[in-house]
């Protein structure tokens, strides 16, 4: 489902997405493909949703036109990084 779907669908609200298909460009992950898993009237369950979310299951608002995610660079870490790993 494209984000503008959604948009669409839930209008003014969190949603929990499982991202399905996305793209790498300048250091910003773009979402071009997503499942919706919930939705949310209450913005404080939204939030506990959001902190609970790892890999590409993210709480994001409908508000919002585009889904962009800024990636960062960790500095000062050494050695190999294992996401599943914790």
């Amino acid at each position: 489902m494209k984000w503008e779907e959604v948009r669409k669908l839930y209008p003014d609200r969190f949603v929990k997405l499982q991202v399905i298909k996305s793209h790498i460009e300048n250091q910003v992950r773009y979402i071009d493909d997503i499942a919706v898993i919930q939705a949310f009237d209450d913005d404080k369950e939204a939030t506990r949703e959001l902190v609970r979310s790892k890999d590409d299951v993210l709480v994001y608002h409908t508000g919002k036109e585009k889904i962009e995610i800024q990636i960062k660079q960790l500095f000062g870490y050494r050695g190999q990084y294992d996401k599943h790993r914790v």
